[in-house]
């Protein structure tokens, strides 16, 4: 019978997790949240901040789980190999203005934010203004963001964070990227 009852501390609430560190996984993880959302019928939206137009194979399988499924790679490659600072920057802040956008009407039970922190590290969007943003989204929404580097204040706010760390990698050994591992 005990089993029966309701549990007060049981209650349906959006989550805020982050994916961070320096280690691989971090968007592997969210896009693990994706599939377990998918499962249930939720509604997801992925929107890549910083990768480019490199074929990575969640873009095949995303396109599988249309309607419910949304992704949107809105970067135009990585930063630190750019050939125009300032076009990144601009395309950057248009994916967070569509993020913004994304999480006001409230169409999706997951937002994933990949490589958000970035943003906020290198000064394209203000740190606070993700903050009000998270603090203000709808109130059963969950959203996932990812990226190295996340700030102490986006970690407190989060209901969940988990750090990647790097042991070892095989690209330390020469192992370029791999199809179905990396991309």
């Amino acid at each position: 019978m005990a089993a029966n009852r309701q549990n007060p501390h049981n209650s349906t609430k959006g989550l805020v997790a982050v994916f961070t560190g320096n280690g691989k996984g971090k968007t592997t993880a969210a896009l693990g949240l994706a599939f377990r959302a998918l499962g249930h019928g939720h509604r997801v939206c992925v929107i890549q901040f910083l990768k480019g137009s490199w074929n990575y194979g969640e873009l095949d399988a995303a396109a599988r789980f249309k309607p419910l499924l949304e992704f949107h790679v809105m970067g135009r490659g990585f930063t630190w190999k750019s050939e125009d600072l300032e076009k990144d920057k601009e395309s950057a802040r248009n994916a967070w203005d569509f993020a913004v956008k994304t999480i006001k009407e409230n169409r999706h039970e997951l937002i994933i934010l990949d490589e958000l922190t970035y943003l906020c590290r290198y000064q394209i969007i203000e740190e606070e203004a993700l903050l009000t943003v998270l603090k203000n989204k709808p109130a059963t929404m969950h959203i996932a963001i990812t990226g190295r580097h996340a700030s102490e204040a986006l970690m407190q706010q989060a209901d969940l964070v988990t750090e990647m760390r790097e042991i070892k990698h095989p690209f330390q050994l020469g192992i370029q990227a791999q199809k179905g591992m990396e991309f």
